[in-house]
């Protein structure tokens, strides 16, 4: 008998991670990238996320649409790993319209993703006013609420909205049990079922086009060869597995939350970019080793414009942090670094890097996970010769300042990772690709 010949998956998918807290400016090179590939994907977080884009001197930030809608060969998907609000998918969906570009027939939104009920973002606000000094600092947008009842079996799904009697027989479940704690616990008005019902069945009557089996579409339009690129919110270090529990988000960023979150087999990602910004920031609360509190790290966040895209909180900021990263590229599998925001440190007569911690008098060079010893370590530093200069006309790594080049340098040879992409300002043309 003849052995058949079997073929092998394409590695056509390029994964997009977070090295670091979030913020790290995966948007502009998702939106650099995309013209590039035929699909992009959003595969974890929800409206929490905030990608900024800037293009033709505007600035635009994107919280669950992918970053990829502004070109308009690509096609996007929103997968099922995503918690879906509908006020705020509606409202992005109008302001993509808005600037001039088509939305039908290019963004597809998977039918598992599970919804942001109103009564989520309630719950979000009340358990974090609960917590006192011991804030998460959650973005109140009720992510984490969606997400415990998605991993409780009770969470509301898009595709829940296609039969009006099944959403109505959940939704009165989840409130006979939401209803009693608003009312008895918290003191505050119920919701109403059949209101909510309502509601929920014209949001349906508007992205009913959207609509997909994203899983199916995306791993059949991988076998026929199409390229997609996958995005993810937060980073690594927020992961809820992998981070700093438990100051991190309700999902996983890192990786392999690209295939769980997307339907994707892994055997087709080819390459896992790491976005590694070239100082560091954190929103919220949580052990930050490298955080600086003092005018430096006020420049820092002065000069890098650091404030949330979504709430508008101020970040706190410190030197990039070579423990941390190692730990992330080696967890996501990453085999090439894109180093953003670099002309955040044109100014600086000197950088310094983090390169190992001191805990107890011991130096240690793995990143602990766990709150309580991340909150006792003390940074190591190496201080490198700033470049005192803009780079924002390089367009090839020789161009840049030689100094700037010694920083790019130094981290790939700590990092033992190629850096393909360097960033050194916030326009699209403002790349350097190696």
């Amino acid at each position: 008998m003849e052995s058949k010949t079997f073929t092998k998956p394409a590695r056509n998918a390029t994964v997009i991670v977070g090295t670091q807290f979030g913020d790290e400016g995966k948007g502009k090179l998702v939106d650099y990238l995309s013209e590039k590939y035929d699909i992009v994907v959003r595969y974890q977080g929800g409206a929490n996320a905030g990608h900024t884009i800037c293009f033709d001197n505007k600035s635009v930030v994107l919280h669950l649409i992918p970053s990829g809608i502004f070109h308009e060969g690509c096609v996007c998907v929103i997968g099922n790993g995503v918690v879906i609000d509908p006020v705020a998918l509606l409202e992005e969906i109008k302001k993509v319209e808005e600037l001039g570009y088509d939305v039908k027939g290019r963004l597809f939104i998977s039918h598992n993703a599970h919804l942001i009920m109103p009564y989520h973002k309630r719950l979000d606000s009340l358990h974090e006013d609960a917590q006192g000094d011991n804030k998460i600092g959650t973005t109140g947008r009720g992510i984490g609420p969606s997400y415990e009842d998605k991993f409780a079996r009770k969470g509301i799904r898009v595709v829940d909205l296609l039969n009006p009697e099944v959403l109505q027989e959940k939704l009165r479940e989840n409130l006979a049990a939401k209803n009693k704690l608003f009312k008895s616990i918290y003191e505050k008005e119920e919701f109403d079922v059949e209101d909510m019902v309502r509601e929920h069945s014209e949001f349906d009557k508007i992205i009913d086009p959207y609509i997909t089996n994203t899983q199916l579409y995306l791993n059949r339009q991988l076998k026929a060869g199409k390229t997609v690129l996958l995005e993810g919110a937060q980073g690594c270090l927020l992961d809820v597995d992998h981070g700093t529990y438990p100051y991190v988000t309700s999902s996983n960023p890192t990786s392999g939350g690209a295939c769980t979150g997307s339907g994707i087999a892994p055997n087709y990602v080819g390459k896992v970019i790491g976005v590694v910004k070239a100082y560091m920031t954190r929103v919220g609360n949580g052990a930050f080793p490298s955080e600086l509190l003092d005018e430096t790290g006020e420049r820092l966040g002065r000069i890098g414009h650091e404030y949330g895209a979504t709430t508008g909180r101020k970040r706190r900021c410190g030197w990039i942090d070579l423990v941390a990263l190692r730990y992330s590229l080696t967890l996501n599998g990453v085999t090439e670094i894109a180093l953003t925001k670099l002309d955040v440190l044109d100014t600086f007569e000197e950088v310094k890097v983090c390169t190992s911690y001191l805990l107890d008098g011991r130096e240690i060079h793995d990143f602990p996970t766990d709150h309580e010893t991340l909150s006792r370590v003390t940074p190591v530093y190496k201080t490198l010769k700033g470049w005192m200069s803009s780079n924002a006309h390089a367009r090839t790594f020789g161009e840049m300042h030689p100094e700037a080049r010694n920083y790019v340098s130094f981290l790939e040879d700590a990092l033992d990772v190629p850096v393909t992409f360097v960033s050194v300002g916030p326009g699209r043309e403002e790349t350097v690709f190696r």
